[in-house]
């Protein structure tokens, strides 16, 4: 499982949709968790880049697993997610900043077709209320922009997950154009 979470490190990185050592990739295996660790350089995971904790609440590995993990338990625990991809893309984290309060509306059909409007949800980084926050929006979107921060995007599978990721910042990037060009 650690070469399917390097493989979309890699790809996360290579897009630019993360800088190498920020964002953080995980599967759902049962009752636990297979997630990158904290400060790791998502496009260099090799198999002791990972670490295996449980869903239901804290243990001693969490010193070393994604400050995220808080985050990624939380919408296991609330959705049917089997994967999860947080980045930081830059179009989506720039219109959150725009967007202020509300949910961003795709101008794009396929972000309309897939996204639907994305959810902006607020909450310090690793923080509870922030894996509430993301947990609740992400119960009926495949994806969500936390303000200032970046995406949280789940799926079935991990690439079900980036694409979601690659869809918003696609979505986010010809809104932040149109809007640009209608000024």
């Amino acid at each position: 499982m650690w070469r399917e979470i390097s493989r979309i490190g890699k790809k996360l990185v290579d897009t630019g949709l993360v800088e190498s050592h920020f964002g953080n990739i995980s599967l759902r295996v049962g009752s636990r968790m297979i997630i990158t660790r904290s400060g790791l350089a998502l496009d260099e995971i090799s198999e002791d880049g990972v670490v295996e904790v449980g869903l239901e609440g804290t243990c001693a590995l969490d010193m070393i697993a994604s400050s995220e993990a808080v985050v990624h338990r939380a919408i296991y625990k609330n959705t049917p997610a089997l994967a999860i991809v947080h980045a930081h893309c830059p179009f989506a984290v720039i219109m959150s900043l725009l967007a202020e309060n509300g949910p961003i509306e795709p101008a794009d059909s396929e972000g309309q077709y897939f996204l639907g409007e994305i959810p902006v949800v607020k909450g310090g980084i690793g923080s509870d209320d922030l894996a509430g926050n993301v947990s609740s929006a992400l119960a009926t979107h495949k994806a969500a922009i936390v303000y200032s921060h970046g995406t949280f995007a789940t799926g079935r599978v991990l690439d079900e997950a980036y694409v979601m990721t690659t869809q918003v910042e696609h979505s986010c990037k010809i809104k932040y154009w149109y809007d640009l060009a209608r000024k």
